[in-house]
């Protein structure tokens, strides 16, 4: 049966909870976690070493880190734009570069490790290679052609990995790809059958007697499927298997959330108290604003989908009409605001849920626990996922999630 992996996308050295997270949940038995040298621009590597620092070594000595390099963006964007150059970038998009080339990836080890302070990490992924293939599909170039120099950029970076486990800097190696989970006849698909002989040549080339690649990691849930190939694949070729975005979907180029949020109570009064205050000439583009949210509720597809419309549209409307009104009301109002912003999440993610309910309604038939159990248990069945990797940024969380699993 698959483990739980603490995944920490958006976890941030910042925030006391999520290193308290990162601690109940090592505490709980949870032996591997999951990061990335760009998750939170560093700042996930960050917090994971903070939250070890006060625990008895004997509790944290069995904990892997996983840890990935591959995406140029952040601070590590900004050296690159002011100078710095590595072979082989992909220039993606506007904020988003990638490299695998083994200059980048030796420099990238050396700040996760001094990020997390350690000598060692227990895993090191390349993080989705396959942007190699999304740029040369931008620029129209031949897929086979681009494919062999994915593949041969692949091996140098392995052959550089080998040379990392003999420095002691790692003890193994893998790949993390969102395309591994694509169907094979997917422009994005990336090929993974030939993968152990690469390492074996690489090994070889490195004088390592045997090779170090052990890991791979992938989506799959409830709705995607597709992966579970490449995860029979990996086991076959005794190659352990991390599954990440366990309760995230994607299908049908659209988002779901699977999870359970139950209607909240407190939404229609705290709706009711702020249109009641905004009642008034003066505060109608905010009054407006407020019923124009409740009537859409219901349309945001995924959570996440809300909260960037919540910052890119909602937060700055709001503060440019509080500014144009008194202080004395603003201060009365801001309050009122940001119960309702809460409540207002709350409901969205409800009436998220019940969209996916509708859409996964074949799915989940015959179980009548709530969703992300569903999609565990899912997960847990399958005999070749190692590791469920969920991102618990909160101890109540991790409790609830780890308390699903051992029933």
């Amino acid at each position: 049966m698959a483990k739980i992996g603490f995944g920490t996308y958006r976890v941030s050295d910042r925030n006391p909870e999520h290193l308290q997270a990162i601690k109940t949940a090592v505490e709980e038995g949870v032996d591997l976690i999951d990061t990335s040298t760009n998750y939170m621009d560093g700042g996930a590597e960050r917090a994971i070493a903070l939250a070890f620092q006060p625990m008895p070594t004997k509790e944290i000595e069995h904990v892997e880190i996983v840890s990935k390099f591959g995406y140029i963006q952040g601070s590590t964007l900004q050296r690159i734009q002011e100078g710095e150059s590595f072979p082989e970038i992909v220039k993606f998009a506007e904020h988003i570069y990638h490299c695998i080339s083994p200059e980048f990836m030796q420099d990238q080890l050396t700040k996760s490790l001094d990020r997390l302070n350690m000598d060692s990490l227990g895993c090191y992924l390349i993080h989705n290679p396959e942007y190699f293939i999304l740029d040369a599909m931008n620029h129209d170039l031949d897929r086979n052609e681009s494919l062999d120099r994915m593949f041969e950029r692949i091996e140098k970076a392995f052959v550089a990995l080998e040379k990392e486990v003999q420095n002691g800097r790692i003890k193994s190696y893998g790949i993390s790809s969102n395309s591994f989970a694509k169907a094979s006849n997917d422009p994005e698909f990336l090929p993974y059958e030939d993968l152990v002989i690469i390492a074996k040549r690489a090994a070889k080339e490195a004088g390592s007697k045997n090779h170090h690649f052990s890991t791979i990691q992938l989506p799959i849930n409830l709705l995607e499927t597709e992966g579970l190939k490449c995860a029979a694949w990996a086991k076959k070729s005794g190659v352990r298997v991390l599954v990440n975005r366990p309760l995230n979907a994607q299908a049908n180029e659209l988002m779901f959330r699977l999870a359970s949020y139950n209607e909240p109570h407190d939404y229609y009064h705290h709706l009711n108290e702020v249109l009641e205050m905004t009642d008034d000439e003066a505060l109608k583009s905010i009054h407006n604003l407020i019923a124009q949210l409740d009537d859409v509720k219901h349309r945001f597809g995924f959570v996440g989908e809300y909260d960037q419309f919540l910052h890119v549209q909602v937060i700055p409307h709001l503060q440019k009409a509080l500014q144009e009104i008194d202080p004395a009301v603003v201060e009365l109002l801001t309050e009122s605001l940001d119960l309702f912003l809460q409540e207002y999440a709350r409901m969205v993610a409800f009436e998220c849920t019940k969209m996916t309910k509708v859409q996964l309604k074949e799915k989940i038939e015959g179980c009548d626990k709530p969703l992300q159990e569903c999609a565990l248990d899912f997960l847990q069945a399958q005999e070749n996922i190692d590791y469920i990797l969920v991102g618990m940024r909160k101890p109540s969380y991790v409790m609830n999630i780890l308390g699903f699993v051992s029933k």
